[in-house]
């Protein structure tokens, strides 16, 4: 508290700061520079001198605002969602796991029909119960081999109507079963763990770098000037381990979630939404490494377009 100097009777005590005092900013060497906002009484002077240039002058202002707003709208859906990004053709066919070659028709409110069905990417090779369709086959026709009647090795004894009668029934019994076991390996009549199963072999299969390397055209980063490639070691197995691997399977994943957020009674299931809160954020740690260590190379511009990531998928703050 400052402190107080005794004055002079009937006045009342003083009260003085011994603080320095504090400069005074120092003035601005620019010069001043006249707002383009001006008042409504200077527009109406200027419209009443010169209506013609005026006009122009509105018409400018028209195209411009016109072009900002075109602008902004291009950086927004450049920006995408952080969530979902841009649905290419290889994210709709999460849904059915690339069983289904079109997608679904999208139809309004009233009953008409929004957009046409889209081609799909498909993997028809894949099986449920983690089989593909070489693996399939295979056992059937094992299975077939070793449950077919053995004919007697004596001829003179054999009975070849009867042998012939369980040929048929051997063969009515393998179509039977055949057609049973289609039916349980069929994707189609599995659920959202199968299907699940069947993305990450998809994921692994389009982004695994045991393929990349060879399918791209330079799958990897530019290197510096006078540095040479060194030579990498021999796969033994699939890549499942890569960056870009990993963050398809958490696409994958959080296509799934958000998916079953936007059903019914969505908005009240808190352990899901939480979830994929979790996955976005490790998504994006994921997709800010990448961009560190490949960006400009052709694994970073493949997962990019064949994904639909957009740069509010690993810039910013991402909200639910």
């Amino acid at each position: 508290m400052p402190p107080r100097l005794p004055g002079p009777r009937g006045l009342r005590s003083l009260t003085l700061c011994l603080r320095p005092a504090v400069a005074s900013p120092a003035q601005a060497l620019q010069p001043l520079i006249q707002t383009a906002n001006i008042s409504q009484k200077e527009k109406k002077r200027k419209m009443k001198q010169d209506p013609y240039g005026w006009a122009q002058a509105q018409q400018r202002k028209a195209a411009n605002v016109k072009r900002q707003a075109e602008l902004q709208a291009q950086r927004d859906a450049a920006w995408g969602d952080p969530v979902k990004g841009i649905t290419t053709p290889f994210v709709e066919s999460f849904d059915t796991a690339g069983q289904a070659p079109v997608s679904p028709p999208k139809v309004g409110p009233d009953g008409q029909l929004v957009e046409e069905p889209k081609p799909l990417p498909t993997s028809p090779h894949l099986r449920n119960y983690l089989l593909n369709k070489d693996e399939f086959d295979s056992a059937i026709q094992y299975a077939e081999h070793i449950l077919k009647p053995i004919k007697a090795e004596d001829r003179s004894t054999a009975d070849p109507e009867k042998e012939d009668e369980e040929s048929r029934e051997h063969a009515a019994r393998h179509a039977k079963a055949v057609a049973a076991l289609e039916r349980i390996a069929k994707l189609e009549h599995g659920g959202a763990k199968d299907r699940k199963h069947a993305n990450i072999r998809r994921c692994i299969e389009t982004f695994g770098r045991h393929i990349t390397d060879h399918s791209l055209e330079r799958p990897t980063p530019p290197l510096a000037r006078g540095v040479e490639p060194k030579p990498q070691p021999v796969r033994a197995g699939p890549d499942t381990g890569s960056s870009e691997v990993q963050i398809a399977i958490l696409t994958s994943k959080i296509r799934a979630l958000t998916k079953a957020l936007e059903g019914h009674g969505g908005n009240r299931d808190k352990n899901n939404k939480r979830s994929l809160r979790r996955l976005c954020h490790k998504r994006q740690r994921l997709l800010r490494y990448m961009e560190r260590k490949e960006r400009g190379s052709g694994r970073w511009q493949h997962m990019l377009e064949t994904l639909g990531l957009t740069p509010a998928t690993w810039k910013g703050q991402i909200t639910l």
